[in-house]
């Protein structure tokens, strides 16, 4: 039973390092310039509508910022750089997917942290339900049930 147990443990322990894994490995280089526009234009958030990407926005100004992200990916700026220069000009809400540290550590971890301590509550919980006793009757219980039966 303990055997069974363990293989359990290491194939969820598997499971949620593939998981994190595959989360993490990076999506590969855009093949040309126009992509990566794209790519870093669907990163931020249009300042106007804040509902919608500059990507996707069609307001004047979401226009501007993809005319301004194309001229700096011509000059060869890194992905990072071009974020880096909206965010000092916007703020950190300018970003779609918050940071991998600082605040959006939390915004990513909390969610993480919620799901482990959940599967530990149920695993916790059905332990015990397992240690209760299952309740029997008696012979007086089952003597008092037909005496109120026929009553």
């Amino acid at each position: 039973m303990k055997r069974e147990r363990a293989i359990a443990w290491v194939m969820l322990g598997a499971v949620v390092l593939a998981a994190l894994v595959w989360a993490a490995w990076p999506a590969g280089d855009a093949v040309t310039e126009r992509e990566r526009v794209r790519e870093i234009a669907s990163t931020l958030r249009c300042p106007d509508c804040e509902a919608l990407s500059v990507a996707e926005s069609p307001t004047p100004t979401a226009r501007a910022i993809r005319r301004d992200i194309r001229e700096r990916v011509a000059d060869g700026e890194s992905d990072e750089a071009i974020q880096a220069v909206y965010v000092e000009r916007y703020g950190e809400s300018t970003l779609l997917e918050p940071a991998g540290s600082g605040l959006g550590v939390i915004v990513w971890g909390l969610p993480v942290a919620v799901l482990i301590v959940a599967g530990a509550s149920l695993v916790i919980a059905s332990r015990r339900w397992r240690r209760e006793p299952s309740l029997q009757a008696t012979k007086a219980d089952e003597a008092l049930v037909d005496k109120a039966r026929h009553e």
